[in-house]
């Protein structure tokens, strides 16, 4: 990994260097996408069959989009009891660490006859996107599916390039502890398309979560506006701070376990001397050889790795809340001093026993995180993601009354003659007969 020094002449080039997060030229992914996206809307199923077998090498009919209940089952009574057993405990601690996030409605009225709160109701369909890729995901189907569950959403549709292979009895497995409503096996950016516009087959969703590859990420930005999206997910990120309490040994396998995510990783260690700098830089090197993923894991070394000297702990502190990383892990002696002073990080893991695999895996917590920076302003995908609110209004007459002329001079600063004529006209159109305003007739 290239060693950096915080102050430096050419320390900021060499940083912002890193922090590009390998991001490329998209406007070839854009058309590209936009065309599927055309098509898929014009076409349907039709667009979503040519593409699959195009792009996935899949040759399927309309009837072979969906798939079936007895897959499902099938695919259940093949997995493994210890499988079914490390799943199961997942979904538990899913379940649990989601459920304090549930919020309800409410309400709050005043003597003076005013009655504000908010409403708040689940999405009623979502769509939950898996990738497929080399390697089967079921965690993330329990990540996405579950806390829409808990939201109350009642439709849970999901799509996933489902090719029947190696991993893809865990993946419907998932799904079915997760309780997806309906599975598709697609994937790529037609998948994005036909949950956001729908077709023969595909029910048109009202939110579409879940992390893909650039060709995805694009396709959600797209359709954005159509249909509502939780994030624009990047490649995975780990930043590592650590002073040198933990094992090199430590630091360097949990650098390298997110490089084998995607060749364009970030993996970024900060220290606070070289010695340590280099220990850790030696410890990569040699379990590099021991990786099976090892060729992935190199590229990301090579195009995002990064070990960053800082010369103080506040530097330190700099640097993380600049970098804003999906996962940062604090394997410091004293973590829990410095929760408080992070500003920006999707997920924080303090100490040298929680590897950022526990949160990927049984923590509980949710491993759909912003990337490329995005924690400055977003959060990881929750409950939250699933619920939407609607204001409660409502005023007496006595209570318009008293607001009256503040409305009306408020109106009139904004130059809305209109706005003022709402309010008057219920004071204009009341009858003598205790001073209230007539109702024709009850809605």
């Amino acid at each position: 990994m290239r060693i950096l020094r915080v102050g430096d002449k050419d320390f900021k080039r060499q940083l912002e260097g890193v922090l590009s997060r390998g991001r490329e030229d998209l406007e070839a992914v854009e058309r590209s996408v936009q065309a599927i996206l055309k098509g898929v809307k014009a076409k349907g199923d039709e667009a979503v069959i040519e593409y699959t077998k195009r792009f996935d090498g899949m040759d399927l009919s309309p009837s072979q989009l969906r798939v079936s209940r007895k897959e499902i089952e099938e695919a259940y009574e093949k997995v493994p009891m210890e499988d079914l057993d490390a799943l199961k405990l997942a979904a538990e601690r899913i379940e649990s660490f989601h459920r304090r996030q549930l919020v309800n409605s409410w309400f709050e009225s005043t003597a003076d006859g005013i009655i504000l709160g908010q409403k708040v109701t689940p999405i009623k369909r979502i769509g939950a996107y898996i990738p497929g890729g080399g390697n089967p995901y079921p965690s993330t189907i329990l990540m996405t599916l579950i806390p829409a569950k808990i939201a109350g959403v009642s439709e849970l549709i999901m799509v996933s390039p489902i090719y029947g292979g190696r991993g893809s009895a865990h993946v419907l497995a998932a799904a079915r502890l997760a309780g997806a409503t309906s599975i598709f096996r697609v994937g790529g950016a037609q998948a994005v398309g036909a949950l956001a516009y729908g077709t023969q087959s595909i029910p048109k969703v009202d939110k579409i979560v879940g992390p893909g590859n650039v060709y995805v990420a694009t396709a959600k930005r797209m359709v954005f506006g159509d249909v509502g999206i939780d994030m624009v997910a990047g490649p995975s990120e780990i930043c590592i701070f650590s002073d040198g309490h933990a094992p090199p040994s430590s630091v360097a396998a949990d650098l390298l376990s997110q490089g084998e995510h995607d060749e364009r990783a970030l993996l970024v260690l900060i220290v606070l001397s070289d010695a340590y700098a280099r220990a850790v830089n030696s410890e990569v090197e040699r379990q590099l050889k021991e990786l099976k993923n090892r060729v992935v894991v190199e590229r990301a070394l090579s195009n995002q790795g990064a070990i960053i000297v800082a010369q103080s702990l506040g530097e330190a502190i700099d640097l993380i809340d600049e970098i804003a990383p999906e996962h940062l892990e604090l394997m410091v002696e004293t973590p829990w001093n410095l929760v408080g002073r992070v500003r920006n990080a999707g997920a924080i893991f303090l100490g040298p026993f929680t590897p950022e695999t526990v949160g990927d895996y049984l923590a509980g917590t949710n491993h759909v995180l912003p990337t490329g920076g995005t924690s400055r302003f977003s959060s990881p995908l929750g409950v939250d993601d699933f619920l939407k609110k609607s204001n409660i209004i409502s005023f007496s007459r006595e209570a318009l009354s008293e607001f009256r002329a503040y409305i009306l001079r408020m109106a009139a600063m904004e130059g809305l003659d209109g706005h003022a004529r709402a309010v008057e006209m219920r004071f204009l159109d009341e009858k003598a007969e205790g001073g209230k305003v007539t109702a024709k007739k009850p809605i």
